[in-house]
């Protein structure tokens, strides 16, 4: 059997390539193993609604049993949030989320959440990494005597995650508010608690299909096209708000239906916070992420930290600082008052809240935060480009090979993770392959759209050269 190896959020494969219930096996195993040798007892394990969810979870509740450890399985279909939260609330010492998150149908995917709430910290990845076994155990125990012996409950983490949210937010102000709000699922796990949440939001995508039409779940404007035009459609949509696979990330539309990206989140999360709630914390962010983030911070007074790509980094700090805000730029985004974990269906519901307590449109909000920092867009290229040229653009990045992307001169470099070049048009760009699919990632931040899918186009004809 292959190579096993964790990305910057968990193990993902091809559904029967190498995603299959002998590899699934292993590490399980290898999670058991760790869990043994840091005297753990207990996890939970959810699953969202991927093809084989459920094999795959009871799967890996199986071989938890077979080594003597206590599992808490969700009864049903459940976000990423909803299982770390579980492991909090249940005081259990590690999470499993058997999903793929934002990538296409064809994959799966397992997620490990540490007793905190959020995604196990890199050191432990590492950990169970190294005890993955180079065959899967024979005979693993059945659910049945799981469940004689007192190793394996089921409970709703659906139900828990609605009491934490009715206590956290002014959900009947957002009820009843005159605006109208449209939520998409992109046939993820967030389909059940949305509209739960919120009955009268106008829906999309939000049943049942582990197929999701063939289209991946990341909820990026190219993604979401028919949500856009649903926005356009109705003059009395004030917002829209989509989820990922797992509903851990958020995407945004205006009542316009323009897409409202993740950078521009973290700015209004971070004014909402500090500026009308009146809370401070130290502001971390990922590489990625928008320069105005740092601006905005430091105009609050702030302190702000710039990690690698990955929100288990971002999640690592939350455990041992006082954190406002946390983010990263594919839209994972956390707050002050929750887990140390992204949550989409959180984000949306704080915007909301946000809209519903000063009675302005999302693009009001939005001017808010440009009369502090000043207008600006980001967009990204995801380049399906052979391995073989990947890596050649990758060693001409360490090798200092680009001085300039056509005409445009490179002012700065920065490669804490990925390449970083800030250029002569007042842009910056980013280059960074995946670490969960087969892409090579360019990042572009300007002052307009123009600006920055000019740059993204030159800098491509460049690489592709």
């Amino acid at each position: 059997m292959g190579d096993i190896k964790f990305g910057t959020d968990g193990w993902r494969a091809i559904i029967a390539d190498d995603y299959t219930v002998e590899n699934v096996i292993r590490v399980s195993e290898a999670t058991a193993l760790f869990m043994k040798a840091r005297n753990m007892h207990k996890a939970v394990i959810g699953y969202d609604c991927r093809f084989g969810g459920v094999l795959f979870a009871e799967t890996a509740a199986r071989v938890l049993g077979s080594h003597q450890l206590e599992v808490v399985m969700g009864d049903h279909v459940a976000t990423t949030p909803m299982v770390s939260l579980g492991v909090r609330k249940l005081k259990a010492d590690i999470g499993i989320v058997i999903t793929a998150s934002h990538n296409p149908p064809s994959y799966n995917g397992f997620k490990l959440k540490s007793s905190f709430g959020g995604p196990s910290i890199p050191a432990d990845i590492a950990a169970v990494e190294s005890h993955i076994p180079e065959k899967a155990m024979n005979d693993i125990m059945t659910l049945d005597t799981m469940m004689d012996s007192g190793l394996l409950t089921y409970t709703n983490m659906e139900d828990m995650y609605y009491e934490h949210v009715m206590a956290c937010f002014d959900i009947p102000s957002i009820r009843m508010s005159d605006f109208n709000i449209g939520y998409d699922a992109m046939y993820g796990a967030g389909y059940l608690i949305f509209p739960r949440i919120l009955p009268t939001a106008k829906l999309l995508h939000c049943d049942y299909n582990p197929s999701f039409y063939g289209q991946a779940p990341e909820p990026i404007e190219r993604n979401l096209q028919p949500f856009s035009e649903m926005i356009k459609a109705d003059p009395k949509m004030a917002i829209g708000i989509a989820n990922d696979g797992d509903a851990d990330r958020i995407g945004m539309f205006d009542g316009e239906g323009n897409f409202v990206d993740s950078h521009h989140i973290l700015l209004l999360l971070l004014y909402y916070l500090h500026k009308h709630k009146g809370l401070s914390g130290k502001v971390v962010i990922t590489f990625s992420v928008t320069d105005k983030m740092v601006q905005l911070a430091k105009k609050f007074g702030l302190e702000v930290e710039v990690t690698k790509i990955g929100f288990k980094y971002i999640a690592e700090i939350m455990t041992t600082e006082d954190v406002l805000v946390g983010g990263e730029e594919s839209g994972g985004l956390a707050v002050k008052g929750h887990i140390p974990e992204r949550d989409g269906v959180w984000i949306g519901l704080m915007i909301l809240e946000f809209m519903a307590k000063t009675g302005k449109t999302l693009q009001e909000l939005v001017q808010l935060v440009y009369d502090e920092v000043g207008t600006f867009a980001f967009d990204r290229y995801d380049l399906h480009i052979t391995q073989e040229l990947k890596e050649q653009v990758i060693e001409n990045c360490k090798a200092n090979k680009y001085n300039s992307f056509g005409s445009l001169k490179i002012t700065k470099t920065e490669s804490l993770d990925g390449f970083k070049y800030y250029l002569d048009n007042d842009t910056w760009i980013m280059i960074r392959p995946s670490g969960t699919e087969p892409v090579l990632r360019v990042y572009c931040e300007a002052p307009n759209r123009e600006i920055a899918k000019s740059t993204l186009d030159t800098v491509k004809e460049v690489l592709l050269s």
